[in-house]
């Protein structure tokens, strides 16, 4: 396991500096002071155990408005009110936790490294059930009313029941023999998931049986070497309205028909990290952490942030009128929604953050790979 882990990440290095290979890999942009136009207080935080031992995993919070959800890789999960961080409720599972927590429908549910996915109680954390599937699980279950619906590393998507966690039903996609760490979360739209995967395809699925209403390629592979080909979707995919959004690495941004899978418009762009969508500008970390704001409609460039390049940017949230992001030093910053101006910046902590930041009702609440978890509000000064 810890062989294949090793060079999962060795092949991640190497395809971040494929670009050029016969020049220096540029070093990370440094942090420099900067005239700050926002005030970022630190409002509490927690440590959630664990280590980060360099795995990539999908441990994300999560808010439903009542209650912060978060959970660390050796096993423990907590609940805290969102404004003071006062402990709720916790659990101590003694699993290898991998990704989530997805909450709905009364649920908190999570996956593991060994392929198995855990559901408990979101008022009380008392454990509901807990099943295993047929891979790790490195990205965040998804809750709908139907199903809990879970994309697992091996190119499948499990469909659960909600009571007891009994398999619904599942579908598959071939994945290559290369790939870089990760999968891309379950989208939920109404009746409908929509998944992204390793070889550069969109499926939609109905919740309810596991029917594949489309099955699109964003991003075919090209080139003659298998680093060449790669063109993972592991990053956030946005649906809105009758609009799917999605990036690839070495791929394609693009706009979808959620009712058909068709491809409205797509634009070059490499992003591993994924997207975000906020009203008509749709927000992107590409590969080499630059940020850029797109038009909806048309997938025109509106503004590009390369303030911090090579930073290993996670993929932007938005915070009222900021995007807000987090990078490989612990360091969280803000820009201005509308020209990507960087306006503040807070240290959560000195290690790798490799999940975005989870914003609501003007709180940014992130988790540091080493399980620290952090609530910060910024104010205009």
């Amino acid at each position: 396991m810890r062989a294949k882990l090793t060079a999962a990440f060795a092949l991640l290095a190497l395809a971040l500096g494929a670009c050029d290979k016969d020049k220096d890999v540029a070093p990370p942009a440094a942090i420099v002071p900067f005239n700050a136009k926002l005030s970022v207080q630190r409002l509490w935080e927690e440590n959630l155990g664990g280590k980060d031992r360099r795995l990539r995993l999908e441990l994300r919070p999560a808010v439903d408005g009542t209650r912060v959800y978060a959970a660390a890789g050796d096993g423990e999960i907590r609940a805290f009110e969102p404004k003071s961080g006062r402990s709720l409720w916790r659990v101590k599972t003694k699993l290898e936790l991998s990704a989530g927590p997805g909450v709905g429908e009364g649920l908190v549910v999570l996956g593991t490294s060994d392929g198995q996915v855990i559901a408990v109680d979101a008022a009380t954390g008392a454990r509901r059930w807990q099943v295993r599937t047929t891979g790790e699980v490195l990205a965040a279950p998804a809750v709908a009313p139907q199903a809990v619906v879970v994309r697992t590393v091996d190119g499948r998507v499990h469909g659960l029941a909600l009571d007891n966690g009994h398999e619904l039903w599942s579908n598959e996609q071939p994945i290559p023999r290369l790939t870089l760490r990760g999968t891309s979360a379950p989208a939920l739209a109404g009746d409908t998931v929509v998944c992204g995967f390793d070889n550069g395809k969109v499926a939609a699925y109905s919740i309810a049986n596991g029917d594949v209403l489309w099955d699109t390629g964003v991003s075919p592979p090209h080139g003659k070497t298998e680093l060449e080909r790669l063109v993972d979707i592991d990053g956030e995919i946005a649906v809105s309205g009758h609009d799917v959004f999605v990036a690839s690495f070495q791929g394609r941004v693009a706009m979808l028909a959620l009712d058909s899978g068709q491809v409205w418009w797509s634009r070059e762009l490499s992003s591993y990290r994924g997207l975000t969508l906020e009203g008509e500008t749709l927000f992107v970390t590409g590969a080499d952490s630059s940020v850029q704001a797109l038009r909806r409609r048309d997938g025109t460039p509106i503004w590009q942030q390369e303030a911090m390049l090579r930073r290993g940017l996670t993929s932007p949230e938005v915070d009222g009128d900021w995007v807000v992001l987090a990078d490989f030093e612990g360091y969280v910053h803000w820009l201005d929604k509308a020209s990507g101006a960087l306006l503040g910046r807070a240290r959560a902590a000195k290690g790798r953050i490799t999940n975005a930041p989870v914003a609501q009702n003007g709180i940014v609440y992130v988790q540091t790979d080493a399980g620290q978890l952090f609530a910060f509000r910024a104010r205009a000064r």
